[in-house]
């Protein structure tokens, strides 16, 4: 069979990597229900290892297709371009909802609340502490992934590397952080809305920070091998958009959950 095209679309080849994801996400969720049920974390930490395992197998197809096969033309990057400014909105809609739900139950306090916010016995974070440390990583992070970016266009590979593994330690940083935090709450998810609506809005962050660290990092891996351009990196590109989305999230979280609802 003939491998020519006329066309530039890219027509992807069969591929195991997405039903033994499918596989390794439902042992790694049974393993948590395990966990929480029985206190027995073995079989989550086993489809931890196998979903790292797929990723990995499945980032590097995905690399060699783009970087060595050429089979990322323009019309498909520009459809990998718009897959992304998709995926980033619905995330927005996402954390809207939390948002949402913060607001309507701080906004008018129910009587089960004591008609007061926070409600009577949580003592929230300061935000002038730890939360407002975060708020500087995250803006010192976005302002050293667009050194990174432009460093890249102009061709300068040193300072592209510096860039991206500033931005890397710096995500690391406020995950530490915000694990410190969480471990030092005078409150849990279950005291009333005010911890539940907490911890899922800034856990659920937390989860898109430790998404793009490692994004991050692994356009950090593909830089260091050679892998982007300065005209041909959108893996790169779409890990930026990603983190400063994670940046503009974490400032309304800041001024809505730490600063005005405290």
């Amino acid at each position: 069979m003939s491998s020519h095209k006329n066309h530039p679309w890219h027509l992807v080849d069969v591929s195991p990597w997405p039903i033994l994801g499918a596989f390794s996400a439902m042992i790694m969720l049974a393993g948590m229900i395990k966990w929480f049920h029985f206190y027995n974390n073995s079989l989550f930490l086993l489809g931890i290892l196998i979903t790292m395992l797929i990723m990995f197998q499945w980032w590097r197809d995905i690399s060699r297709e783009g970087t060595f096969q050429g089979l990322h033309t323009f019309p498909v990057t520009m459809g990998l371009r718009w897959g992304m400014i998709l995926f980033i909105t619905s995330e927005v809609f996402f954390f809207i909802s939390f948002f949402w739900g913060f607001f309507h139950s701080s906004l008018s306090p129910t009587i089960e609340l004591g008609m007061m916010w926070p409600p009577k016995g949580i003592t929230p974070f300061n935000p002038i502490q730890i939360p407002l440390l975060n708020t500087l990583i995250l803006i010192s992070s976005g302002l050293t992934v667009t050194w990174a970016h432009h460093s890249l266009i102009e061709n300068n590979f040193n300072q592209a590397t510096q860039g991206l593994i500033l931005t890397v330690i710096l995500g690391i940083y406020f995950t530490l952080l915000q694990a410190y935090e969480y471990i030092e709450a005078s409150f849990t998810i279950a005291d009333a809305v005010y911890g539940s609506s907490f911890f899922m809005a800034t856990g659920f962050h937390g989860l898109h920070v430790i998404i793009g660290t490692t994004f991050l990092a692994t356009c950090l891996f593909r830089h260091m091998n050679n892998h982007f351009s300065s005209i041909h990196h959108f893996g790169f590109e779409a890990a930026a958009w990603y983190w400063h989305f994670v940046d503009v999230v974490w400032l309304f979280l800041y001024i809505s959950i730490y600063w005005w609802g405290s």
